[in-house]
């Protein structure tokens, strides 16, 4: 049975382990997340918007309702998925901010709708570069031209829209239920049997079922991802796996291909899988998470080692130099592992998601929210050149954080995942509410039996290790904490009138459970000492390297604390912190002199100016 009443947030299953909490039952108050969040909502959006204006990418669905096109049209075929990730964005940020009716947010919002639904056809069809005369025709190019991927999107967009302010009347739900009607009608089980080339329709489409409580959407769904691995796309260069398109996924046991595009597809097919009751397929999805985990993914949680396709590599194919790492397939990991994590319980996913937020979505913004990475190498060999302020960069090619891309699919990405963060902070179940991202923050939600649960965060993770939960209001229930896999010594610590407690937490969660009073305090430390890890042997490109990571954040080496080209770095000892810095004694290859080198966190690399930069550092 689907609830239309959903909480704020973007994925709302209607079975699972645990139940999301939303923009409205989770707020982040501060520190390193929150000042991410403002940027992102004072900087980051309009930075977003100025450019699709001036890139021609917005004025598109103009010239569609003018009836011009395609004389005029500017971008890739893609481009009109930008402005449903904005939009996307500007949703969450004004269902985050409690925006009002006549606030600027929320007259942009409304403005860019119209924008858009005056370029819908009558029949619900919306794209602007596919299906008039000079153009191609509709669907006449599922393999390259994007247009269910662009719908995708849009009803994502809707979803965000529906769910943070349900009564508005600026029509962005009802374009895109026409649009999704369309689909139905020209892909449903009657109609083209076909899929698209990048996937995205089905984790739209299934949330949007979720959100409107039409079961044809997620059964339109259910095709898609059940039309995959056919081969019904035309071959490429690099093979139909490319596209996912090789293998049905219920048989695939990994993800591959390209990186965005598998992790879109996987958490379509999670959600497929969790309204219909398919076990069998979230066995086969739970599996290839755990194997692309292993040996296809990165130490910073970034995922895709070849650049031509942007594509995974084969198991423990994970060359630091040529590392792709999208910023966007970052942003697909996160959305894969939290549909696992709400379905399994399971804290490894909660556990992926921090790694990737902190080593991979952090490190595309600069701090001013205006120039972003598209692809995170963990080896720089050459340092890079200052991108043009106001041109465009082509992806990737950009050596440090540019304002602007040809294909600028990363911003609106992470400005749409910032917006929408608190969501992916906490859950609740019958018993109780469980935290698995750490951050200043109050929590408020009433459990299924009327239990009313009000929990306020404080903390300075990650640069502390303290995380301190006060009850707000007297309940019984159980509060469940993540504790991370790296976390070995982690303490819990309850303080209330009738206890004052400490307990050691393994890895994995602890939880603790007891009739709450207003004031009480549970308190988890995680000791951040500075570690080093090694690699898995089976990873050559760094076999005989070591990387330093202090909590959930991967430091790098820059030339500009190594004082050489960090080519030539070999350690020399183990890393010391000091001031609330980690420094690690390093022998300079090339002179033979040993000195302690900053190390930084990975996400601040290239603040300071073009350098070279490592993570993986030899030993010898």
């Amino acid at each position: 049975m689907f609830d239309t009443t959903a909480p704020a947030a973007p994925v709302v299953p209607t079975r699972g382990r645990l139940r999301p909490l939303g923009l409205d039952d989770v707020r982040i108050t501060g520190g390193f997340w929150g000042e991410r969040q403002a940027v992102n909502g004072t900087a980051t959006l309009d930075h977003i918007e100025s450019r699709l204006e001036s890139e021609g990418w917005l004025p598109n669905f103009d010239l569609a309702a003018a009836g011009t096109l395609p004389e005029g049209r500017r971008g890739r075929e893609f481009a009109d998925s930008e402005i449903y990730k904005y939009l996307e964005a500007l949703a969450w940020e004004i269902g985050r901010t409690d925006a009002a009716t006549d606030a600027p947010l929320e007259q942009r919002f409304r403005a860019v709708v119209s924008r858009v639904a005056a370029a819908q056809e009558t029949d619900g069809y919306l794209n602007t570069q596919f299906g008039r005369p000079g153009q191609g025709e509709r669907w006449s190019d599922l393999e390259w031209g994007h247009e269910l991927y662009c719908l995708g999107h849009l009803f994502q967009a809707a979803v965000a829209r529906h769910r943070t302010r349900p009564d508005a009347d600026d029509g962005l739900v009802a374009v895109a239920r026409r649009a999704a009607e369309l689909v139905c009608g020209e892909f449903g089980a009657d109609g083209r049997d076909a899929i698209c080339g990048h996937a995205e329709v089905e984790v739209g489409l299934a949330e949007l079922g979720r959100a409107l409580g039409e079961q044809r959407f997620i059964d339109q769904a259910a095709l898609f991802v059940e039309r995959h691995g056919r081969g019904s796309l035309a071959e490429i260069e690099w093979g139909q796996e490319y596209f996912q398109d090789d293998v049905p996924v219920r048989a695939a046991d990994a993800l591959r291909g390209h990186a965005v595009r598998a992790n879109y597809l996987a958490s379509g097919a999670t959600d497929v899988a969790i309204e219909r009751s398919d076990d069998g397929l979230l066995d086969a999805l739970r599996g290839q998470w755990d194997r692309t985990v292993e040996r296809r993914t990165y130490v910073t949680g970034g995922q895709g080692s070849h650049h031509q396709d942007e594509a995974f590599g084969a198991d423990w194919e994970l060359p630091s130099d040529r590392a792709y790492s999208e910023t966007c397939a970052g942003v697909g990991s996160i959305m894969f592992s939290w549909r696992l994590l709400l379905a399994t319980g399971d804290a490894r996913h909660a556990d992926l998601i921090e790694r990737t937020l902190f080593n991979v979505v952090a490190t595309s913004p600069a701090p001013d929210g205006r120039a972003f990475y598209y692809a995170n190498t963990l080896h720089q060999r050459v340092p890079g050149a200052p991108a043009d302020p106001e041109g465009t960069s082509k992806r990737a090619s950009s050596s440090l954080r540019a304002p602007w891309f040809e294909v600028s699919c990363c911003p609106p990405n992470v400005a749409r995942t910032f917006a929408s963060l608190a969501a992916y902070v906490a859950t609740a179940d019958d018993e109780g509410v469980q935290l698995h991202q750490y951050a200043p923050a109050s929590v408020r939600t009433t459990l299924p039996d009327g239990r009313v649960i009000a929990l306020d965060i404080a903390t300075g993770y990650p640069a502390d290790g303290g995380i301190r939960v006060t009850i707000a209001d007297d309940a019984e229930f159980t509060l469940t904490l993540r504790v991370p896999a790296w976390a070995e010594g982690a303490t819990v610590r309850v303080d209330a009138d009738d206890e004052s407690a400490q307990h050691p937490a393994a890895p994995g969660v602890v939880e603790v459970r007891r009739a709450f009073r207003a004031g009480d305090v549970v308190e988890l430390t995680l000791p951040l000492m500075a570690r080093t890890t090694s690699p898995d042997p089976r990873v050559d490109a760094v076999r005989g390297s070591v990387v330093v990571e202090r909590g959930p954040e991967v430091l790098a080496l820059e030339s500009l604390d190594f004082g050489a080209d960090v080519v030539d770095a070999v350690v020399a000892g183990e890393p010391v912190e000091s001031g609330g810095q980690v420094r690690m004694p390093l022998r300079n290859r090339a002179s033979g002199e040993v000195a302690e080198a900053l190390l930084v966190p990975y996400h601040d690399w290239a603040q300071r100016g073009p350098s070279t930069m490592r993570v993986w550092i030899p030993t010898a």
